[in-house]
């Protein structure tokens, strides 16, 4: 999700500033309309990216931390385990028990043994990491509004192409 963001606001950056990937990177031109494709993908991740460090670094948080959050939230009120965390999170080269070990220090998450399984720790969300997202909602949504620049038709098939890349 966060690459789709990532997208659609530099997309939409380009287009409020009328400037292409060439005048942002200074690049006169690419091997192949593929290659620009890559580049731009790449510039936009990092740009959204930094647009979401400086409001998570408000919470004194990772946008890591952020995911995980997420994903304790989104498992609220039952526990999950390291393994599902792992799956789930958007960053795949992230240390997911350090991050734990990190929300959990600050308070935002908590790691209890599982009752039915001695060797697995249950992982859940506490009402401060809940709370702490709630904070955060509001000054991402200001952030994502741009987006809505772009039709839902545009956003769709942009959803469409980006997934049949991957594919």
């Amino acid at each position: 999700m966060l690459f789709f963001k990532t997208l659609y606001l530099h997309l939409l950056y380009i287009q409020l500033l009328k400037m292409n990937i060439e005048e942002e990177i200074k690049q006169k031109s690419f091997l192949s309309e593929y290659h620009k494709l890559a580049i731009n993908l790449l510039f936009t991740s990092k740009w959204l990216e930094a647009s979401q460090s400086r409001i998570f670094k408000s919470y004194d948080i990772s946008p890591q931390q952020y995911n995980v959050l997420r994903i304790l939230r989104g498992q609220y009120p039952n526990a999950c385990n390291l393994l599902l965390i792992r799956d789930r999170m958007l960053d795949k080269s992230s240390n997911a028990s350090r991050l734990i070990d990190k929300l959990e220090k600050s308070g935002l998450s908590q790691r209890r043994i599982c009752p039915n399984n001695r060797r697995q720790v249950d992982i859940t969300i506490t009402e401060k990491g809940l709370s702490m997202l709630e904070l955060i909602a509001p000054k991402l949504d200001e952030m994502n509004r741009t987006m809505k620049k772009i039709s839902v038709e545009e956003a769709q098939t942009l959803n469409g192409l980006l997934d049949k890349l991957r594919g």
